[in-house]
Protein backbone atom coordinates (compact mmCIF):
# COMPACT_ATOMS: atom_id res chain seq x y z
CA UNK A 1 0.00 0.00 0.00
CA UNK A 2 2.81 2.60 0.91
CA UNK A 3 4.40 1.79 -2.41
CA UNK A 4 1.40 2.15 -4.45
CA UNK A 5 0.56 5.53 -2.62
CA UNK A 6 4.29 7.06 -3.49
CA UNK A 7 4.05 5.43 -7.03
CA UNK A 8 0.80 7.60 -6.83
CA UNK A 9 2.29 11.15 -5.38
CA UNK A 10 5.35 10.04 -8.03
CA UNK A 11 2.75 10.19 -10.66
CA UNK A 12 1.43 13.72 -9.46
CA UNK A 13 4.50 15.39 -9.31
CA UNK A 14 6.06 14.16 -12.98
CA UNK A 15 2.47 15.25 -14.45
CA UNK A 16 2.89 18.78 -13.07
CA UNK A 17 6.48 18.80 -14.20
CA UNK A 18 5.62 17.39 -17.76
CA UNK A 19 2.89 19.96 -17.82
CA UNK A 20 4.95 22.49 -17.24
CA UNK A 21 7.85 21.60 -19.67
CA UNK A 22 5.27 21.06 -22.59
CA UNK A 23 3.12 23.71 -22.38
CA UNK A 24 5.27 27.20 -21.23
CA UNK A 25 7.59 26.53 -24.24
CA UNK A 26 4.91 26.22 -26.75
CA UNK A 27 3.06 28.99 -25.53
CA UNK A 28 6.53 31.13 -25.68
CA UNK A 29 7.21 30.01 -29.03
CA UNK A 30 3.91 31.35 -30.49
CA UNK A 31 3.83 34.19 -28.15
CA UNK A 32 1.49 33.59 -25.53
CA UNK A 33 3.98 33.76 -22.78
CA UNK A 34 4.96 31.80 -19.92
CA UNK A 35 2.19 32.93 -17.28
CA UNK A 36 -0.89 31.46 -19.95
CA UNK A 37 1.33 28.50 -20.56
CA UNK A 38 1.20 27.30 -16.92
CA UNK A 39 -2.81 28.25 -16.92
CA UNK A 40 -3.72 26.11 -19.52
CA UNK A 41 -1.11 23.51 -18.13
CA UNK A 42 -2.96 23.45 -15.18
CA UNK A 43 -6.10 23.48 -16.46
CA UNK A 44 -5.31 20.89 -18.80
CA UNK A 45 -3.97 18.30 -15.89
CA UNK A 46 -6.71 19.46 -13.04
CA UNK A 47 -10.11 18.59 -11.95
CA UNK A 48 -11.61 19.60 -14.91
CA UNK A 49 -9.06 18.71 -17.84
CA UNK A 50 -7.74 14.63 -17.45
CA UNK A 51 -8.70 14.68 -13.64
CA UNK A 52 -5.10 14.05 -12.81
CA UNK A 53 -5.73 16.15 -9.72
CA UNK A 54 -9.23 16.80 -7.92
CA UNK A 55 -7.56 18.93 -4.86
CA UNK A 56 -6.13 22.23 -6.44
CA UNK A 57 -6.68 24.01 -3.48
CA UNK A 58 -3.77 22.08 -1.92
CA UNK A 59 -1.74 22.69 -4.48
CA UNK A 60 -2.40 27.02 -4.16
CA UNK A 61 -1.60 26.31 -0.41
CA UNK A 62 1.95 25.35 -0.86
CA UNK A 63 2.35 26.85 -4.41
CA UNK A 64 1.78 30.62 -2.77
CA UNK A 65 5.16 30.24 -1.41
CA UNK A 66 6.48 31.21 -5.02
CA UNK A 67 4.91 34.54 -4.71
CA UNK A 68 6.68 34.98 -1.27
CA UNK A 69 9.82 34.07 -2.70
CA UNK A 70 9.72 36.43 -5.80
CA UNK A 71 8.67 39.21 -3.26
CA UNK A 72 11.80 38.29 -1.22
CA UNK A 73 14.06 38.47 -4.34
CA UNK A 74 12.09 41.63 -5.40
CA UNK A 75 13.41 43.29 -1.80
CA UNK A 76 16.62 42.36 -2.25
CA UNK A 77 16.85 44.70 -5.22
CA UNK A 78 15.07 47.75 -3.03
CA UNK A 79 17.87 49.15 -0.46
CA UNK A 80 15.75 50.83 2.43
CA UNK A 81 16.79 54.40 1.07
CA UNK A 82 15.16 53.56 -2.41
CA UNK A 83 12.10 52.42 -0.82
CA UNK A 84 11.54 55.64 1.26
CA UNK A 85 12.32 57.59 -2.25
CA UNK A 86 9.02 55.80 -3.59
CA UNK A 87 6.66 56.51 0.08
CA UNK A 88 4.93 59.01 -2.05
CA UNK A 89 3.93 56.11 -5.04
CA UNK A 90 3.04 53.49 -2.61
CA UNK A 91 1.60 55.43 -0.21
CA UNK A 92 -0.40 58.27 -2.86
CA UNK A 93 -0.59 56.67 -5.53
CA UNK A 94 -1.46 53.36 -4.62
CA UNK A 95 -4.47 54.72 -1.73
CA UNK A 96 -5.46 56.54 -4.68
CA UNK A 97 -5.88 53.92 -7.14
CA UNK A 98 -7.07 51.44 -4.78
CA UNK A 99 -9.83 54.39 -3.41
CA UNK A 100 -11.26 55.02 -6.87
CA UNK A 101 -11.41 51.16 -8.02
CA UNK A 102 -13.10 49.77 -4.88
CA UNK A 103 -16.08 52.97 -5.18
CA UNK A 104 -16.56 51.91 -8.99
CA UNK A 105 -15.83 48.29 -8.82
CA UNK A 106 -18.43 48.39 -5.99
CA UNK A 107 -21.06 50.56 -7.75
CA UNK A 108 -20.64 47.27 -11.00
CA UNK A 109 -21.17 45.09 -8.50
CA UNK A 110 -24.55 46.51 -7.28
CA UNK A 111 -25.58 46.71 -11.04
CA UNK A 112 -25.19 42.91 -10.80
CA UNK A 113 -27.82 42.85 -8.15
CA UNK A 114 -25.90 41.93 -5.35
CA UNK A 115 -26.10 43.44 -1.64
CA UNK A 116 -23.99 46.10 -0.54
CA UNK A 117 -21.85 44.25 2.02
CA UNK A 118 -21.41 41.23 -1.24
CA UNK A 119 -20.13 43.75 -3.70
CA UNK A 120 -18.18 45.47 -1.57
CA UNK A 121 -16.34 42.42 -0.94
CA UNK A 122 -16.55 40.84 -4.86
CA UNK A 123 -15.10 44.70 -5.63
CA UNK A 124 -12.56 44.69 -3.18
CA UNK A 125 -10.95 41.02 -4.13
CA UNK A 126 -11.29 42.39 -7.91
CA UNK A 127 -9.08 45.82 -6.67
CA UNK A 128 -6.41 43.34 -5.52
CA UNK A 129 -4.05 43.04 -7.97
CA UNK A 130 -2.30 39.42 -9.24
CA UNK A 131 1.40 40.04 -8.05
CA UNK A 132 2.52 37.12 -9.03
CA UNK A 133 1.10 38.05 -12.87
CA UNK A 134 2.22 41.78 -12.87
CA UNK A 135 5.75 41.07 -11.60
CA UNK A 136 6.42 38.09 -14.15
CA UNK A 137 5.20 39.96 -16.73
CA UNK A 138 7.33 43.01 -15.65
CA UNK A 139 10.31 40.76 -14.99
CA UNK A 140 9.78 39.18 -18.48
CA UNK A 141 10.13 42.75 -20.66
CA UNK A 142 12.85 43.60 -18.35
CA UNK A 143 10.65 46.92 -16.52
CA UNK A 144 10.96 46.36 -12.99
CA UNK A 145 13.89 48.56 -12.44
CA UNK A 146 12.39 51.38 -15.10
CA UNK A 147 10.26 54.22 -13.50
CA UNK A 148 7.27 52.76 -14.65
CA UNK A 149 7.78 49.35 -13.28
CA UNK A 150 8.65 50.87 -10.07
CA UNK A 151 5.19 52.53 -9.94
CA UNK A 152 3.43 49.40 -9.90
CA UNK A 153 5.30 47.76 -7.78
CA UNK A 154 4.71 50.39 -5.37
CA UNK A 155 1.09 50.25 -6.12
CA UNK A 156 0.71 46.36 -5.43
CA UNK A 157 2.99 46.98 -2.02
CA UNK A 158 -0.09 48.65 -0.87
CA UNK A 159 -1.88 46.35 -2.08
CA UNK A 160 -0.53 43.98 0.13
CA UNK A 161 -0.77 45.69 2.77
CA UNK A 162 -4.82 46.60 1.85
CA UNK A 163 -5.01 42.75 2.81
CA UNK A 164 -4.89 43.63 6.71
CA UNK A 165 -7.40 45.88 6.81
CA UNK A 166 -9.68 44.22 4.49
CA UNK A 167 -9.85 40.71 6.21
CA UNK A 168 -10.98 43.16 9.48
CA UNK A 169 -13.74 44.70 7.65
CA UNK A 170 -15.04 41.43 6.66
CA UNK A 171 -15.14 40.37 10.24
CA UNK A 172 -16.64 43.62 11.05
CA UNK A 173 -19.68 43.65 8.87
CA UNK A 174 -20.15 39.43 9.13
CA UNK A 175 -23.43 38.67 10.82
CA UNK A 176 -23.32 37.65 14.61
CA UNK A 177 -22.53 34.20 15.32
CA UNK A 178 -25.50 31.64 15.13
CA UNK A 179 -24.01 30.00 18.39
CA UNK A 180 -24.41 31.88 21.57
CA UNK A 181 -21.28 29.79 22.87
CA UNK A 182 -19.11 30.64 20.26
CA UNK A 183 -16.19 32.49 21.18
CA UNK A 184 -15.74 36.18 21.35
CA UNK A 185 -13.59 37.53 18.46
CA UNK A 186 -10.25 39.35 19.58
CA UNK A 187 -10.71 43.02 19.75
CA UNK A 188 -9.61 45.24 16.93
CA UNK A 189 -7.27 46.84 18.82
CA UNK A 190 -5.69 43.71 19.69
CA UNK A 191 -5.15 42.72 16.08
CA UNK A 192 -3.33 46.42 15.36
CA UNK A 193 -0.92 45.38 18.32
CA UNK A 194 0.01 41.52 17.33
CA UNK A 195 0.23 42.88 13.56
CA UNK A 196 2.55 45.67 14.93
CA UNK A 197 4.72 43.73 17.20
CA UNK A 198 4.98 41.21 14.45
CA UNK A 199 6.53 43.96 11.92
CA UNK A 200 8.78 45.38 14.89
CA UNK A 201 10.41 41.63 15.70
CA UNK A 202 10.79 40.93 11.89
CA UNK A 203 11.91 44.54 11.45
CA UNK A 204 14.85 44.19 14.97
CA UNK A 205 15.66 40.67 13.70
CA UNK A 206 16.55 41.84 10.36
CA UNK A 207 19.06 45.10 11.72
CA UNK A 208 20.81 43.25 14.53
CA UNK A 209 20.60 39.54 13.95
CA UNK A 210 20.50 38.29 10.12
CA UNK A 211 23.99 40.08 8.81
CA UNK A 212 26.02 37.73 11.89
CA UNK A 213 23.89 34.77 11.69
CA UNK A 214 25.15 34.60 7.82
CA UNK A 215 28.81 35.40 8.99
CA UNK A 216 28.64 32.33 11.60
CA UNK A 217 27.73 30.08 8.53
CA UNK A 218 29.41 31.39 5.88
CA UNK A 219 32.72 30.87 7.94
CA UNK A 220 31.64 27.20 8.54
CA UNK A 221 31.83 27.10 4.60
CA UNK A 222 28.87 24.46 4.41
CA UNK A 223 26.90 25.75 1.33
CA UNK A 224 24.17 23.43 1.95
CA UNK A 225 23.43 24.76 5.47
CA UNK A 226 23.56 28.36 3.33
CA UNK A 227 21.18 27.41 1.12
CA UNK A 228 18.70 26.23 4.34
CA UNK A 229 19.24 29.56 5.62
CA UNK A 230 17.89 31.50 3.12
CA UNK A 231 15.05 29.46 2.83
CA UNK A 232 14.62 29.25 6.34
CA UNK A 233 14.70 33.30 6.23
CA UNK A 234 12.42 33.46 3.85
CA UNK A 235 9.68 31.00 5.21
CA UNK A 236 10.53 32.25 8.91
CA UNK A 237 9.66 36.38 8.18
CA UNK A 238 6.37 34.73 6.37
CA UNK A 239 5.53 32.97 8.77
CA UNK A 240 6.21 35.70 11.56
CA UNK A 241 3.60 37.84 9.33
CA UNK A 242 1.43 35.36 9.04
CA UNK A 243 1.06 34.71 12.42
CA UNK A 244 0.86 38.94 12.89
CA UNK A 245 -1.99 38.97 10.45
CA UNK A 246 -0.52 40.28 7.63
CA UNK A 247 0.11 39.40 4.56
CA UNK A 248 3.42 36.67 3.83
CA UNK A 249 4.35 38.10 0.75
CA UNK A 250 4.58 41.44 2.79
CA UNK A 251 6.47 39.82 5.44
CA UNK A 252 9.13 38.14 2.86
CA UNK A 253 9.55 41.71 0.96
CA UNK A 254 10.66 43.53 3.99
CA UNK A 255 13.03 40.57 4.89
CA UNK A 256 14.34 41.36 1.64
CA UNK A 257 14.79 44.57 2.09
CA UNK A 258 16.21 44.09 5.40
CA UNK A 259 19.22 42.39 3.76
CA UNK A 260 19.63 44.28 0.61
CA UNK A 261 22.38 46.21 1.86
CA UNK A 262 24.19 42.74 3.25
CA UNK A 263 27.05 41.28 1.69
CA UNK A 264 25.61 38.34 1.27
CA UNK A 265 23.03 39.60 -0.62
CA UNK A 266 23.66 37.71 -3.86
CA UNK A 267 24.55 34.98 -2.34
CA UNK A 268 21.04 34.72 -0.56
CA UNK A 269 19.62 35.73 -4.27
CA UNK A 270 21.12 32.45 -5.85
CA UNK A 271 20.18 30.68 -3.10
CA UNK A 272 16.50 31.39 -3.56
CA UNK A 273 16.02 31.87 -7.53
CA UNK A 274 15.60 27.87 -8.06
CA UNK A 275 13.26 27.72 -5.75
CA UNK A 276 11.33 30.81 -6.79
CA UNK A 277 10.91 29.92 -10.22
CA UNK A 278 9.50 26.48 -9.81
CA UNK A 279 7.02 27.17 -7.07
CA UNK A 280 5.55 30.61 -8.72
CA UNK A 281 5.24 28.42 -11.98
CA UNK A 282 3.45 26.03 -9.48
CA UNK A 283 1.52 28.80 -7.99
CA UNK A 284 0.28 29.42 -11.66
CA UNK A 285 -0.68 25.64 -12.39
CA UNK A 286 -2.64 25.53 -9.15
CA UNK A 287 -4.84 28.94 -10.40
CA UNK A 288 -5.41 27.07 -14.16
CA UNK A 289 -6.35 23.86 -12.10
CA UNK A 290 -8.88 25.74 -9.78
CA UNK A 291 -11.15 26.93 -12.69
CA UNK A 292 -14.45 25.17 -11.99
CA UNK A 293 -15.67 24.87 -15.79
CA UNK A 294 -18.62 23.75 -14.30
CA UNK A 295 -19.47 26.74 -12.81
CA UNK A 296 -18.71 28.51 -15.44
CA UNK A 297 -20.87 26.29 -17.62
CA UNK A 298 -23.98 26.91 -15.35
CA UNK A 299 -23.29 30.72 -14.61
CA UNK A 300 -21.21 31.40 -18.08
CA UNK A 301 -23.49 34.32 -18.79
CA UNK A 302 -22.85 35.94 -15.21
CA UNK A 303 -19.04 35.19 -15.00
CA UNK A 304 -18.21 36.36 -18.94
CA UNK A 305 -20.14 39.54 -17.98
CA UNK A 306 -18.71 40.26 -14.37
CA UNK A 307 -14.80 39.42 -15.73
CA UNK A 308 -15.69 42.33 -18.62
CA UNK A 309 -17.53 44.62 -16.79
CA UNK A 310 -14.86 44.57 -13.63
CA UNK A 311 -12.10 44.36 -16.32
CA UNK A 312 -12.75 47.16 -18.14
CA UNK A 313 -13.76 49.44 -14.65
CA UNK A 314 -10.68 48.48 -13.38
CA UNK A 315 -9.08 49.29 -16.22
CA UNK A 316 -10.41 52.28 -16.63
CA UNK A 317 -10.01 53.47 -13.20
CA UNK A 318 -6.17 52.94 -13.72
CA UNK A 319 -5.93 54.90 -16.36
CA UNK A 320 -7.56 57.40 -14.81
CA UNK A 321 -5.73 57.48 -12.20
CA UNK A 322 -2.51 57.50 -13.73
CA UNK A 323 -3.01 60.45 -15.88
CA UNK A 324 -4.15 62.35 -13.03
CA UNK A 325 -0.88 61.52 -11.50
CA UNK A 326 0.49 63.09 -14.42
CA UNK A 327 1.66 59.86 -16.91
CA UNK A 328 1.54 60.10 -20.56
CA UNK A 329 -0.95 58.38 -22.23
CA UNK A 330 1.34 55.18 -23.27
CA UNK A 331 2.37 54.55 -19.92
CA UNK A 332 -1.49 55.24 -18.40
CA UNK A 333 -2.44 53.09 -20.88
CA UNK A 334 0.26 49.85 -20.38
CA UNK A 335 -0.42 50.03 -16.41
CA UNK A 336 -4.09 50.02 -17.19
CA UNK A 337 -3.87 46.86 -19.08
CA UNK A 338 -1.14 44.94 -17.03
CA UNK A 339 -3.27 45.64 -13.56
CA UNK A 340 -6.69 45.46 -15.24
CA UNK A 341 -7.13 41.83 -13.28
CA UNK A 342 -8.01 40.34 -9.79
CA UNK A 343 -5.41 38.69 -7.58
CA UNK A 344 -4.05 35.60 -5.67
CA UNK A 345 -5.46 37.65 -2.14
CA UNK A 346 -8.92 37.86 -4.02
CA UNK A 347 -8.97 34.09 -2.90
CA UNK A 348 -7.74 34.87 0.60
CA UNK A 349 -10.65 37.52 1.09
CA UNK A 350 -13.52 35.45 -0.42
CA UNK A 351 -12.25 32.52 1.85
CA UNK A 352 -12.66 34.88 4.78
CA UNK A 353 -16.06 36.30 3.53
CA UNK A 354 -17.33 32.50 3.25
CA UNK A 355 -16.27 31.52 6.38
CA UNK A 356 -18.10 34.36 8.00
CA UNK A 357 -20.87 34.33 6.39
CA UNK A 358 -20.51 37.48 4.08
CA UNK A 359 -20.84 36.07 0.80
CA UNK A 360 -22.52 31.93 0.28
CA UNK A 361 -20.64 29.34 -1.57
CA UNK A 362 -22.05 30.18 -5.17
CA UNK A 363 -20.78 33.61 -4.91
CA UNK A 364 -17.60 32.46 -3.90
CA UNK A 365 -17.43 30.03 -6.45
CA UNK A 366 -18.54 32.12 -9.08
CA UNK A 367 -15.98 35.09 -7.90
CA UNK A 368 -13.46 33.16 -8.00
CA UNK A 369 -14.14 31.57 -11.54
CA UNK A 370 -14.41 35.95 -12.27
CA UNK A 371 -11.02 36.26 -11.14
CA UNK A 372 -9.10 33.58 -12.72
CA UNK A 373 -10.15 34.02 -15.71
CA UNK A 374 -9.38 37.52 -15.58
CA UNK A 375 -6.00 36.01 -14.56
CA UNK A 376 -5.77 34.03 -17.45
CA UNK A 377 -6.95 36.88 -20.30
CA UNK A 378 -4.39 39.35 -18.74
CA UNK A 379 -1.29 37.67 -20.90
CA UNK A 380 -3.67 37.76 -23.72
CA UNK A 381 -4.65 41.48 -23.28
CA UNK A 382 -1.23 42.37 -22.75
CA UNK A 383 0.03 40.13 -25.95
CA UNK A 384 -2.73 42.57 -28.02
CA UNK A 385 -1.56 45.69 -26.37
CA UNK A 386 2.02 44.83 -27.63
CA UNK A 387 1.27 44.39 -30.95
CA UNK A 388 -1.80 47.21 -31.49
CA UNK A 389 -1.11 49.52 -28.84
CA UNK A 390 0.70 53.19 -28.95
CA UNK A 391 4.35 52.45 -27.96
CA UNK A 392 5.88 53.77 -24.55
CA UNK A 393 8.41 56.53 -24.63
CA UNK A 394 11.54 55.96 -22.83
CA UNK A 395 11.10 57.81 -19.35
CA UNK A 396 13.45 60.46 -18.96
CA UNK A 397 12.69 61.05 -15.48
CA UNK A 398 16.45 61.69 -14.03
CA UNK A 399 18.18 62.08 -17.19
CA UNK A 400 19.99 65.04 -18.64
CA UNK A 401 20.83 65.79 -22.46
CA UNK A 402 24.29 66.60 -23.35
CA UNK A 403 24.38 70.36 -24.02
CA UNK A 404 27.41 72.63 -24.81
CA UNK A 405 30.10 69.90 -22.99
CA UNK A 406 33.74 70.85 -23.23
CA UNK A 407 35.94 67.56 -22.19
CA UNK A 408 39.19 66.36 -23.81
CA UNK A 409 37.65 62.73 -23.70
CA UNK A 410 34.19 61.39 -25.13
CA UNK A 411 32.98 58.65 -24.43
CA UNK A 412 30.04 56.52 -25.89
CA UNK A 413 27.42 53.90 -24.21
CA UNK A 414 28.77 53.34 -20.61
CA UNK A 415 28.03 49.81 -20.50
CA UNK A 416 30.38 47.44 -18.74
CA UNK A 417 32.95 47.92 -21.27
CA UNK A 418 32.86 51.88 -20.92
CA UNK A 419 33.01 52.21 -17.27
CA UNK A 420 36.38 50.47 -17.50
CA UNK A 421 37.76 52.28 -20.28
CA UNK A 422 37.13 55.56 -18.77
CA UNK A 423 38.65 54.85 -15.48
CA UNK A 424 42.46 55.15 -16.88
CA UNK A 425 41.27 58.75 -18.29
CA UNK A 426 39.65 60.04 -14.77
CA UNK A 427 42.33 58.89 -13.00
CA UNK A 428 45.12 60.56 -15.48
CA UNK A 429 43.17 63.41 -14.59
CA UNK A 430 42.22 64.14 -18.08
CA UNK A 431 38.05 65.89 -18.78
CA UNK A 432 35.46 63.58 -19.69
CA UNK A 433 32.07 63.62 -21.22
CA UNK A 434 29.95 59.96 -21.18
CA UNK A 435 26.65 59.79 -22.74
CA UNK A 436 24.56 57.33 -23.87
CA UNK A 437 20.92 56.63 -25.15
CA UNK A 438 19.65 53.80 -22.29
CA UNK A 439 18.42 55.63 -19.61
CA UNK A 440 17.95 53.05 -16.86
CA UNK A 441 22.24 53.16 -17.45
CA UNK A 442 22.35 56.56 -16.95
CA UNK A 443 20.24 56.37 -13.96
CA UNK A 444 22.37 53.47 -12.33
CA UNK A 445 25.61 55.39 -13.18
CA UNK A 446 24.09 58.01 -11.35
CA UNK A 447 22.65 56.43 -8.21
CA UNK A 448 25.27 53.52 -8.10
CA UNK A 449 28.59 54.84 -9.46
CA UNK A 450 28.02 58.21 -8.92
CA UNK A 451 28.67 58.94 -12.81
CA UNK A 452 27.44 61.44 -13.92
CA UNK A 453 26.06 60.07 -17.59
CA UNK A 454 24.45 62.39 -20.35
CA UNK A 455 21.61 60.95 -22.83
CA UNK A 456 22.44 61.28 -26.69
CA UNK A 457 22.63 59.16 -29.82
CA UNK A 458 26.37 59.26 -30.74
CA UNK A 459 25.46 58.89 -34.47
CA UNK A 460 24.05 62.30 -34.55
CA UNK A 461 26.16 65.46 -34.86
CA UNK A 462 23.78 67.54 -33.14
CA UNK A 463 24.37 65.45 -30.31
CA UNK A 464 27.84 65.10 -30.94
CA UNK A 465 28.85 68.36 -31.19
CA UNK A 466 26.33 69.39 -27.73
CA UNK A 467 28.41 66.67 -26.17
CA UNK A 468 31.74 68.44 -27.21
CA UNK A 469 32.97 66.19 -29.59
CA UNK A 470 34.50 68.96 -31.38
CA UNK A 471 37.18 69.92 -28.44
CA UNK A 472 37.52 65.97 -27.80
CA UNK A 473 41.37 64.92 -28.28
CA UNK A 474 40.00 61.53 -27.73
CA UNK A 475 36.46 59.44 -28.99
CA UNK A 476 35.72 56.00 -27.35
CA UNK A 477 32.95 54.68 -29.18
CA UNK A 478 31.66 51.41 -26.42
CA UNK A 479 28.69 50.68 -27.71
CA UNK A 480 27.40 46.85 -27.38
CA UNK A 481 25.82 46.74 -31.20
CA UNK A 482 28.19 45.93 -33.81
CA UNK A 483 25.99 48.19 -36.57
CA UNK A 484 25.62 51.38 -34.40
CA UNK A 485 29.16 51.02 -33.39
CA UNK A 486 29.85 51.08 -37.11
CA UNK A 487 27.09 53.84 -37.75
CA UNK A 488 28.63 55.91 -34.44
CA UNK A 489 32.54 55.41 -35.67
CA UNK A 490 31.47 56.44 -39.24
CA UNK A 491 29.58 59.83 -38.07
CA UNK A 492 32.51 60.28 -35.46
CA UNK A 493 35.27 60.24 -38.33
CA UNK A 494 33.13 62.52 -40.66
CA UNK A 495 32.46 65.29 -37.89
CA UNK A 496 35.64 65.17 -36.01
CA UNK A 497 38.51 64.30 -38.44
CA UNK A 498 40.93 65.91 -35.84
CA UNK A 499 40.38 62.90 -32.71
CA UNK A 500 41.53 59.69 -32.70
CA UNK A 501 38.92 57.39 -32.52
CA UNK A 502 38.70 54.16 -30.40
CA UNK A 503 35.84 51.20 -30.87
CA UNK A 504 35.30 48.84 -29.17
CA UNK A 505 34.47 45.85 -31.70
CA UNK A 506 32.06 42.57 -31.48
CA UNK A 507 34.14 40.34 -33.22
CA UNK A 508 36.94 39.90 -35.41
CA UNK A 509 34.69 40.38 -38.53
CA UNK A 510 33.30 43.52 -36.90
CA UNK A 511 37.24 45.19 -36.85
CA UNK A 512 37.68 44.65 -40.40
CA UNK A 513 34.57 45.71 -41.02
CA UNK A 514 35.81 48.99 -39.02
CA UNK A 515 39.10 49.13 -40.87
CA UNK A 516 37.83 48.70 -44.26
CA UNK A 517 35.81 51.63 -43.87
CA UNK A 518 38.13 53.91 -42.22
CA UNK A 519 36.02 54.21 -39.01
CA UNK A 520 38.52 54.21 -36.27
CA UNK A 521 42.04 54.96 -35.55
CA UNK A 522 42.59 52.03 -32.92
CA UNK A 523 39.96 48.97 -33.17
CA UNK A 524 39.56 46.87 -29.79
CA UNK A 525 38.26 43.44 -30.11
CA UNK A 526 36.31 42.83 -26.98
CA UNK A 527 37.27 39.37 -26.09
CA UNK A 528 40.84 39.45 -27.67
CA UNK A 529 43.41 40.43 -24.97
CA UNK A 530 40.98 38.63 -22.26
CA UNK A 531 41.39 35.40 -24.14
CA UNK A 532 45.32 36.33 -24.75
CA UNK A 533 45.25 36.87 -20.69
CA UNK A 534 43.72 33.53 -20.02
CA UNK A 535 45.88 31.37 -22.85
CA UNK A 536 48.81 32.79 -21.19
CA UNK A 537 47.39 31.85 -17.24
CA UNK A 538 46.41 28.26 -18.66
CA UNK A 539 50.10 27.83 -20.27
CA UNK A 540 51.54 28.85 -16.96
CA UNK A 541 49.45 26.45 -15.62
CA UNK A 542 50.76 23.17 -17.37
CA UNK A 543 54.18 24.12 -16.82
CA UNK A 544 55.55 26.50 -18.65
CA UNK A 545 58.04 29.32 -17.86
CA UNK A 546 57.17 32.90 -17.94
CA UNK A 547 59.56 33.24 -20.44
CA UNK A 548 57.72 30.43 -22.66
CA UNK A 549 54.55 31.34 -22.05
CA UNK A 550 55.83 34.82 -23.33
CA UNK A 551 57.48 33.38 -26.34
CA UNK A 552 54.04 31.67 -27.48
CA UNK A 553 51.88 34.68 -26.98
CA UNK A 554 53.89 37.37 -28.80
CA UNK A 555 53.88 34.67 -31.68
CA UNK A 556 50.17 34.58 -31.61
CA UNK A 557 50.20 38.54 -31.71
CA UNK A 558 52.27 38.64 -34.47
CA UNK A 559 50.24 35.61 -36.41
CA UNK A 560 47.13 37.55 -35.24
CA UNK A 561 48.33 41.04 -37.00
CA UNK A 562 49.37 39.21 -39.94
CA UNK A 563 46.10 37.28 -41.12
CA UNK A 564 43.97 40.39 -39.79
CA UNK A 565 46.24 42.90 -42.31
CA UNK A 566 45.23 39.97 -44.95
CA UNK A 567 41.49 40.04 -44.34
CA UNK A 568 41.45 43.69 -44.36
CA UNK A 569 43.42 43.31 -47.87
CA UNK A 570 40.23 40.96 -48.88
CA UNK A 571 42.26 37.68 -48.72
CA UNK A 572 40.61 35.80 -45.73
CA UNK A 573 41.57 32.22 -47.34
CA UNK A 574 45.13 33.21 -46.45
CA UNK A 575 43.78 34.73 -43.55
CA UNK A 576 42.67 30.95 -42.64
CA UNK A 577 45.54 29.35 -43.59
CA UNK A 578 47.48 31.50 -41.23
CA UNK A 579 45.34 30.98 -38.42
CA UNK A 580 44.83 26.83 -38.90
CA UNK A 581 49.18 27.11 -39.28
CA UNK A 582 49.44 28.53 -35.86
CA UNK A 583 46.85 26.55 -34.66
CA UNK A 584 49.09 23.61 -35.43
CA UNK A 585 52.63 25.21 -34.64
CA UNK A 586 51.54 27.14 -31.75
CA UNK A 587 51.68 30.30 -33.10
CA UNK A 588 54.86 29.55 -35.21
CA UNK A 589 54.76 30.15 -38.53
CA UNK A 590 54.84 27.34 -40.93
CA UNK A 591 55.82 28.83 -44.54
CA UNK A 592 54.77 25.72 -46.36
CA UNK A 593 51.47 25.50 -45.15
CA UNK A 594 50.73 28.77 -46.20
CA UNK A 595 52.58 29.19 -49.01
CA UNK A 596 49.85 27.63 -51.90
CA UNK A 597 46.92 30.06 -50.34
CA UNK A 598 49.35 33.24 -50.13
CA UNK A 599 50.18 32.39 -53.77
Amino acid sequence: MAVEGSAGDLIKVVSLLGAAVVAVPLFKKIGLGSVLGYLAAGLAIGPFGFKLFTDPQAILHVAELGVVMFLFVIGLEMRPSHLWSLRKQIFGLGSLQCLVCGLLLTLVSIGFGFPLAVSFVCAMGFVLTSTAIVMQLLGERGDIAAPRGQRMVSILLFEDLLIVPLLAIVAFIAPPALDASAVAAPSRWGVIGLALASLATLVAAGIWLLNSFFRVLANAKAREVMTAAALLVVLGAALLMQLGGLSMAMGAFLAGVLLSESTFRHQLEADIEPFRGLLLGLFFLGVGMSLDLAVVGRNWQLIVAGVLALMATKAACIYAVARLAKSSHADALDRAVLMAQGGEFAFVLFSAALGARVIDATVNANMTAVVVLSMALTPLVVLAHQRWGPRIAESMEGVEAAQNQQASVLVIGFGRVGQIASQGVVARGASLTVIDNDTQVIRDAQNYLGFKVYYGDGGRSDVLHAAGAHNATAILVCVNDKDAATRIAQSVRAECPHARVLVRAYDRQHAVELVKTDGADTVIRETFESAMKMGYEAMLATGATVEEAGAVISDLRRLDDERFDLEVAGDAFAGRALLQAGLRNGGKRDERSVQAPVA
